[in-house]
């Protein structure tokens, strides 16, 4: 479990085949320093298992499923990604419950930088348009943000908005990400329980419960 509050940015410095998947070395000082076999790190807002380590660098191998759903899948040498650690036990959720687990991809359709703020606008897979609320959480690159404006609800091609303050410019990859780049998403975790219970309620009478 994550909060999406980054604790820093790392860089994969290697890529190599693992079985139909990828086992990938990530240069994260932080993170290594202490990693320890089988724990979890989100990269990107992916949750990879750590599967060895050094005082800079962690391996993580990522199967072919989560190659071909998060943008992970288009990452190479010299990508920088967002690491955050597993949340402990007592610690204070500073952003909103994150599992690492990626619901699907969305491109950066535009930037509008200001004085102290950057806005993003930011397309999304029509099957998760309706879990996503203006002033709800949303998981972008496994960073914690709140949605600042969202589509109307008939809009062909539906869209949300983030706007980023100096801090997360700086702390995060989004600051560098500019149109055309690919990010991950995770919605919040209520909303799909949401989505499912209404969907159980909808079905007609005698269907599966």
């Amino acid at each position: 479990m994550f909060t999406g509050i980054i604790e820093e940015i790392g860089e994969i410095t290697a890529i190599s085949p693992a079985g139909d998947g990828w086992r990938l070395t990530v240069r994260a000082p932080k993170a290594a320093s202490d990693a320890i076999h089988g724990e979890s790190i989100a990269v990107s807002g992916v949750c990879l298992t750590v599967v060895g380590s050094t005082p800079d660098t962690f391996d993580a191998d990522v199967m072919k499923q989560t190659l071909d759903v998060a943008a992970l899948g288009g990452a190479s040498v010299g990508t920088r990604v967002n690491i955050e650690k597993a949340m402990p036990v007592g610690a204070r959720l500073g952003g909103h419950i994150v599992q690492g687990h990626v619901d699907g991809v969305g491109s950066i359709v535009d930037v509008r930088p200001g004085e102290q703020w950057s806005v993003l606008r930011i397309s999304l897979p029509d099957d998760l348009a309706p879990l996503v609320v203006d002033k709800g959480s949303i998981s972008v690159d496994g960073t914690s943000l709140t949605v600042s404006a969202v589509s109307p609800v008939d809009a062909e091609s539906p869209w949300f908005e983030i706007s980023l303050i100096p801090e997360t410019l700086a702390a995060t990859t989004l600051g560098s990400r500019a149109v055309g780049d690919r990010v991950n998403l995770e919605t919040d975790i209520l909303a799909r329980h949401v989505e499912r219970l209404l969907a159980f309620r909808a079905a007609p009478e005698g269907g599966s419960r």
